[in-house]
Order: C-alpha cells, then sequence, then structure tokens
C-alpha cells in the first residue's frame, strides 16, 4: 500500500489512513508491523526501556464491576484490602534498597462515594479523602527517593491539581472510546467510571493542566480493530491539544477464574502485535508505545518486531496486582530477548525526560528528587551502584 511505503518519519498516519487499514491482514498486516519498527528505529534507535517500580494498591474497593477484573473488592469481600501507612513505608524501603525509582500508587475507582466502610478506614488512618492518602502517601514515596506515579481512577480538576504537588505523572487507562462498550451484555455496563466521554474529559483536563499522563487501550475485551484505533485517534487529538501524553499502553485482555468474562477468547499475538504496530503509526513521536511483557510472557520480541520501545513498570518487590496471575519477567531474560533482537533494555523513570525541563509539566519541588533518580538509574544502566 502507498500509505505505508511513504510514511514519512514525522507525520504519523492520518484518520483516514489509519482507519483504512483497520483490517489488515496477511501481507498488509506484515507491512504495517515493519512501518512501525522503521518510525520506532527513527524515534528511539534500538533502545527500549523499563521502569523499575513498586505496585501500590491503595486500595482495592472499587464502585466499578468490569467485567474482566478481578481486582475490584466490595467490604467485606475474600481480599478487601486498604493498605496501611506501615504497609505503604515498608514496600517503599523494599523498593529502593532494590534499586526501584518509580512508586505505582493504584486503586479503585470512587471507593468512598460508594462504600460507608471505607470512609471510616480512612478516618481510623486519619485521612479525610482518598486525595489526602494518596499526597500523603506520594510525600512517603518521595522521602524514600522514588518518583510516584498515580493512577486512581477518575479525577477532578482539583484533586489532579493536589497530586501533581506529590506525582511526577498521573495515569487513566481510555480502555476504549466506543460507548458500545457500555451497552447491557458489554464489559462496562456495570462501570459507572468507564464511560467513554468521562475518561477523555478527564484526559483532556489533565492536559489543560499541564501534567505528564500515561493512557492506554485495553485489546480483546469486545471491542472492534477500528474500535481501536478511534481510541488511539482520540487520544491522539487530546495529546496535540495539549502535548501531554508521555505513552500510551497497549494491553492485552487476559481471562482469570470467577469473573463474567472467565470463559471469554483472548486476543492472539497478531491482534497484540497488530494493535501495538497501529499504535505506533497513529501515535505523534513524542508519546511512547509500550505493552506489558509480563501478559505476553513468550512474544516480546514480536512486540519489538512491531514498533514496540517501552516494556512499562516492572519490579523486584511486588506483583502485578490487576493481574496476578501473570508475573514479571525476569530483568536478565527479557535484557537477553532484547540484546537477541539488537536492543539495548535500560531503566527510566516515571516522567520521561523530555517533560523535566519543559514549563509548567513538573512541580518545582520534584525537580531535585526526579534529577536524583534519573542520576541514579543512569548509574544502574551502567553498571554502578543502585
Amino acid at each position: 500500500m502507498s500509505t505505508l511505503r511513504h510514511i514519512s518519519r514525522s507525520a504519523p498516519l492520518s484518520d483516514e489512513d489509519a482507519l483504512a487499514i483497520a483490517d489488515a491482514t496477511g501481507d498488509l498486516a506484515s507491512m504495517v508491523r515493519a512501518a512501525a519498527c522503521s518510525v520506532r528505529d527513527a524515534l528511539f534507535g534500538r533502545v527500549v526501556t523499563y521502569s523499575p517500580k513498586v505496585f501500590l494498591p491503595l486500595t482495592n474497593l472499587c464502585r466499578n464491576h468490569c467485567d474482566y477484573c478481578s481486582f475490584r473488592r466490595s467490604p467485606g469481600d475474600p481480599g478487601e484490602w486498604t493498605m496501611t501507612p506501615a504497609e505503604i513505608d515498608g514496600q517503599l524501603r523494599r523498593a529502593r534498597d532494590l534499586g526501584c525509582g518509580e512508586a505505582l500508587f493504584c486503586l479503585g475507582d470512587k471507593p468512598e462515594k460508594a462504600f460507608s466502610a471505607y470512609r471510616r478506614t480512612l478516618a481510623s488512618l486519619g485521612q479525610a479523602s482518598t486525595v489526602d492518602y494518596l499526597r500523603w502517601a506520594g510525600s512517603a514515596a518521595l522521602s524514600h527517593g522514588l518518583l510516584p506515579h498515580t493512577n486512581a481512577g477518575l479525577l477532578t480538576d482539583e484533586d489532579m491539581v493536589r497530586l501533581k504537588e506529590v506525582n511526577v505523572s498521573l495515569g487513566l487507562m481510555l480502555e476504549c472510546s466506543s460507548p458500545r462498550l457500555c451497552e447491557a451484555g458489554m464489559p462496562h455496563h456495570r462501570a459507572p467510571d468507564k464511560r467513554p466521554d468521562r475518561r477523555l474529559a478527564m484526559i483532556d483536563a489533565a492536559g489543560r493542566l499541564r501534567i505528564p499522563f500515561t493512557t492506554g487501550i485495553l485489546v480483546g475485551i469486545g471491542e472492534t480493530r477500528r474500535e481501536r484505533i478511534e481510541s488511539l485517534l482520540a487520544i491522539r487529538e487530546l495529546h496535540r491539544r495539549h502535548g501531554h501524553v508521555q505513552e500510551v499502553i497497549v494491553q492485552n485482555f487476559r481471562a482469570v477464574p470467577g469473573v463474567p468474562m472467565s470463559h471469554s477468547p483472548e486476543p492472539d499475538d497478531d491482534e497484540v502485535t497488530f494493535a501495538v504496530a497501529m499504535a505506533r503509526l497513529v501515535l505523534d513521536a513524542d508519546i511512547s508505545v509500550q505493552a506489558p511483557p509480563n501478559l505476553n510472557p513468550a512474544s516480546a520480541e514480536a512486540l519489538l518486531a512491531s514498533g514496540l520501545n517501552d516494556f512499562g513498570g516492572i519490579s523486584p518487590v511486588t506483583p502485578d496486582y490487576i493481574n496476578p496471575r501473570h508475573p514479571w519477567p525476569h530483568l536478565d531474560a527479557l535484557r537477553g530477548v532484547c540484546a537477541r533482537a539488537g536492543f539495548d533494555l535500560r531503566p527510566r523513570a516515571s516522567i520521561y525526560d523530555r517533560f523535566v525541563d519543559r514549563p509548567g509539566f513538573l512541580d518545582p519541588g520534584l525537580v531535585a528528587p526526579t534529577r536524583d533518580v534519573r542520576v541514579r538509574l543512569l548509574s544502574t544502566a551502567q553498571g554502578g551502584p543502585s
């Protein structure tokens, strides 16, 4: 296809061209992956990155009921958990000792709006709100030499302004921009905070507030290829408005027991790698494309051959609490896969370098901690002490 042969290294596919190849198969799909690799190499060279992190699920209470999720709980459910300050502090200490640079805080959507028991728990911890607790946790992470990144679901502008003071970046998965997935019988029907207009509005607001941001799509939850591309285009439009999206995650659905989608088919490697390739061809040059290696344990080389440039957070301390059945890869093994494919695997901070000196994107109080973590990770990458 002439569109792919003449892709500019500085100009992503137009909306029309991207949608025109949504259903590419066979040789055309191979051309899409090859074109994505060419673009990735031009933008990032043969370097692929990851963020050494500690995963801290502040609470798994959530008011949403997504059909594929095994993380969320209601009060009284087996496995319900809200972390105590002592638990948070203990994990942060271990993370710093093991060379982490990122503290990822991840939790359910709007728990205090749904559950009076959780509001009582917050009060017992001396916190008036979840955002107050996250501010305390972010400050604790910084005191241990870790850079916080928070994914707390839908937040107000005021919430994000307050969290920006103790977070180098925030995140919210778009998942899918199609409201069809919120209809009866679809995976987001019982998830009021997964309405795409609400999530797009928050991503837009984060841009207005000049917050470095992570978002992404889910592959295999009932969406079509066209809807995936429309989701990527929606993200691109918001980034072009504000310049704040630092990375886009292409995350594949993995079935787990005990949820409504426990027997739903998982997307195969072709679907996942094609989605990665389209993300690279659709998104602008200053956005990294990421896919989680623990959800694709045998496919790291295929992801690299589809335009990937980042593996996201990998933890030597904690499991992936969202996908606990899928352990993180051993870094030496992943580094070997990358080397055999001609790539150098390097650690990075949870805020990308290009945002550090961009006016207004990093709170002045976080400049020194960010510099220190970047220096430490660079030293680790070069074989020095952590």
